[in-house]
């Protein structure tokens, strides 16, 4: 009992994520994620506009995912290397989003600041149908902004975008001081 008088009682906004059944219903989220592309198909001109908007709001969901997991499961501590970064991507973030983890990670053969996600049948894609004159549309673009603002988030800044390479295919080009920062840190 405080002071007051009054108990002290925590709020839904302060128990960990991890307790109790975190599940949404696919129907709805099918139905949820369809409604956002109309939406933004709506008010949209182009395929590349669409995409955006779908990634800005991407983007606006992975900064609540930061909050939400570092914040409340992890005490505030994050991680300081870009290999263990796109790890908790790869696995934890995608295994709590989605219920498993990502395809694949690789790394760049051609540029050490780029990275690719990998995975063979997204949900966003499975259950929205394309128009024919907007074959282009990939509604990943929408976990590709997550992934951006998680990354830039946490201290790794990058750009993401998805595409249609075995499946959807996320490109993460990680800014030229993150790497340097990395190997800073490794040679320690």
């Amino acid at each position: 009992m405080s002071l007051s008088g009054r108990t002290n009682k925590t709020s839904i906004l302060d128990k960990p994520l991890s307790k109790g059944k975190g599940e949404v219903s696919l129907n709805c989220f099918a139905l949820l994620f369809s409604e956002i592309v109309q939406y933004c198909q709506n008010k949209s001109q182009t395929v590349p506009e669409l995409q955006n908007r779908l990634h800005e709001l991407g983007r606006k969901v992975g900064v609540k995912l930061i909050d939400l997991y570092f914040v409340r499961e992890r005490g505030g501590k994050r991680e300081i290397k870009l290999l263990n970064i796109l790890l908790f991507v790869k696995s934890t973030l995608w295994k709590t989003l989605f219920g498993r983890e990502a395809d694949k990670l690789e790394h760049s053969n051609d540029d050490e600041n780029t990275y690719y996600l990998m995975e063979k049948d997204p949900l966003v894609n499975k259950y929205i149908s394309v128009p024919r004159d907007k074959s282009s549309l990939n509604c990943a673009v929408f976990i590709a902004g997550i992934v951006e603002a998680v990354l830039t988030g946490t201290g790794f800044p990058a750009k993401v975008t998805a595409h249609w390479h075995k499946g959807t295919t996320y490109m993460v080009k990680f800014d030229e001081a993150v790497v340097a920062r990395d190997k800073h840190l490794e040679e320690k």
